[in-house]
């Protein structure tokens, strides 16, 4: 895998808090916003594929029909 470069204009707080959240760490400001990021990237896809299971299990669950011994309240009248 390549590296690409980054180049960020952001505001000298956000700079100062950066700084610190990484020194508190050990990290170097790079190394701290890169692994945020990729936190970041990987709860995004992670929450995709929650969804996108969910989804399926529901779309699933319509062909099986209710469970074994459980009817619909529409099928009994109610």
């Amino acid at each position: 895998m390549g590296t690409e470069v980054l180049s960020l204009r952001i505001d000298g707080a956000l700079l100062d808090r950066l700084r610190s959240h990484a020194a508190r760490r050990g990290m170097s400001v790079q190394d701290y916003v890169v692994r945020t990021l990729v936190r970041d990237d990987f709860d995004e896809r992670f929450k995709t594929a929650v969804d996108e299971s969910e989804r399926l299990s529901d779309w699933a669950g319509g062909l099986a029909g209710p469970p074994a011994g459980r009817h619909r309240a529409s099928a009994l009248g109610a």
